[in-house]
């Protein structure tokens, strides 16, 4: 059985989930919470970066960060299911993991800013900073939402499940403000939600 480390509300750990349950992997791993506001938690440890999630292989090798992890559940499953074998497809897929991964990354400084800094030590130029990332992110997204396939033997792509994730966080901690603004992103959160059960069962309520 291998061991994830993971925090229920962290939405790299729920891009990991979902990736195992599209997988069918999702039996072989035994989730296990991370404190991590606790220095003497193990994952400290197992990742140096004291990041989630981590996964552990039976033989106790470590993987992170959650880019790594789903590359490797997708080698473990016979691969090019949710990373792509083709050049062209592969690569358009990577990217767009890579922009949702940054969205998410500045998302996430916004709500560490405000849960750990004082507020009169709070910085608004780098919160604003952060915002607008998110913004010019979603308006690119927007503009060109990456197309599902409704094949129900095609799964979705790293990056489409890294996008729903994304989009999952600003509801959960944003309180959904981006719907108003991106109608395309909303009706196509829907069919990924229709399509990815695993997408609501690894929701998460504050």
């Amino acid at each position: 059985m291998m061991i994830l480390r993971n925090s229920p509300a962290s939405p790299f750990g729920r891009k990991v989930r979902i990736a195992a349950d599209l997988l069918g992997l999702a039996d072989r791993i035994d989730i296990k919470d991370v404190d991590l506001n606790d220095p003497a938690d193990s994952l400290r440890v197992q990742n140096p970066l004291g990041k989630i999630p981590v996964l552990i292989l039976k033989d106790g090798t470590v993987y992170y960060d959650s880019r790594v992890i789903v590359e490797y559940l997708d080698h473990l499953s016979g691969g090019g299911h949710i990373v792509p074998r083709d050049t062209k497809a592969r690569f358009e897929a990577l990217r767009l993991q890579a922009l949702c991964d940054g969205l998410l990354d500045a998302s996430l400084l916004i709500v560490y800013d405000g849960r750990y800094r004082p507020p009169e030590m709070l910085v608004q130029s780098w919160i604003d900073r952060q915002a607008d990332k998110v913004t010019r992110g979603l308006n690119a997204l927007e503009a060109a939402p990456p197309k599902l396939d409704p094949a129900i033997d095609l799964l979705p792509n790293v990056g489409q499940i890294t996008l729903a994730c994304l989009l999952g966080y600003r509801d959960l901690r944003f309180g959904g403000t981006w719907r108003k603004d991106y109608p395309k992103l909303v009706a196509w959160l829907d069919q990924f939600a229709a399509q990815v059960p695993s997408f609501g069962a690894t929701k998460f309520v504050a």
